[in-house]
């Protein structure tokens, strides 16, 4: 079976051309995903880093660095700040996490003199892809809103959603906010949520998608279990987005596919004014490759 993520791959190479600034570059995992991209031909790079460090890596790697821009810049905080000013001066068009930590790039991300603020919710959208699913799923938020309120569940589901379209090529994506059980309890709050959310779906409050819910997670992803529970609607067992109730359980779930079941994965900041390839500092450099061929296909 051909890998979807290496479909995806595929038609980032179909579109234009996009810079990447990668913001602490000295990694052999980033740099790895940076030669292997640049390779496949569907991203340039600015190195924001230690430049001594890149280069060093970079001769490891076999990489020549050719039609690579390198700024030089130790300090991982104002490494942060110089790529996102790159890319909202326009001289990048994507943003990249390197060996940083989130809280880091994030502050520069939101710096109200060169950050890349819009005033919408900026959210954490994971893609993955497990063996016996031939599908990419995307997972949301499993890196950034801790506990998200009803107000900021819609915030995720429109996020996900606009990945779902562009980056996807689904049109009218299935959307299943999780709880542990598939009926409302008023002693469980994501169920509440869920609910409501179903809704607001129904009367047009959040357009563009398929909102069911509650839905436990065999539910959401597996028609047989969802026969058996006796769930029905175009959702269950065919849910495109995961709305997560909280970081815990989205990491958690992020972690098990990836550690457990070895799913193939990305990391999507979105609401920024550029999308930004974030990706955990313990991921593969596969993972990063497809992060920034997520990005190229949602910018």
């Amino acid at each position: 079976m051909i890998s979807n993520f290496n479909l995806l791959r595929d038609a980032a190479v179909k579109c234009e051309q996009k810079r990447v600034a990668v913001a602490a570059a000295a990694d052999v995992d980033v740099l790895m995903a940076v030669k292997e991209a640049s390779e496949l031909g569907f991203a340039d790079f600015t190195l924001v880093g230690d430049a001594g460090k890149i280069k060093s890596i970079a001769d490891e790697l076999s990489f020549a660095l050719a039609g690579v821009k390198i700024i030089d810049e130790p300090n991982d905080a104002q490494a942060c700040l110089l790529a996102v000013t790159e890319v909202s001066q326009n001289r990048a068009q994507l943003l990249m996490k390197g060996l940083v930590s989130t809280s880091v790039i994030l502050k520069a991300v939101l710096n109200k003199e060169v950050g890349l603020r819009t005033g919408k919710l900026l959210s954490h959208i994971a893609i993955l892809e497990a063996e016996r699913f031939n599908k990419l799923l995307i997972m949301t938020d499993g890196g950034m809103n801790i506990k998200p309120d009803l107000q900021q569940k819609v915030g995720l589901i429109q996020n996900a959603v606009v990945v779902a379209n562009r980056v996807l090529q689904i049109d009218v994506p299935k959307v299943a906010p999780l709880c542990a059980v598939e009926k409302v309890n008023p002693a469980m709050e994501a169920t509440l949520d869920a609910a409501v959310l179903k809704s607001m779906n129904e009367r047009g409050q959040i357009p563009g998608c398929i909102v069911a819910g509650p839905l436990n997670l065999n539910g959401a992803i597996s028609k047989e279990a969802a026969e058996h529970i006796g769930l029905t609607g175009p959702v269950a067992g065919q849910a495109d987005i995961l709305l997560v109730p909280n970081i815990e359980a989205g990491n958690i779930l992020y972690k098990g596919m990836v550690y457990f079941a070895g799913a193939r994965c990305a990391g999507l900041i979105v609401g920024a004014s550029k999308p930004i390839i974030l990706t955990s500092r313990a991921d593969s450099h596969d993972a990063k490759v497809n992060s920034i061929a997520a990005a190229v296909l949602l910018a």
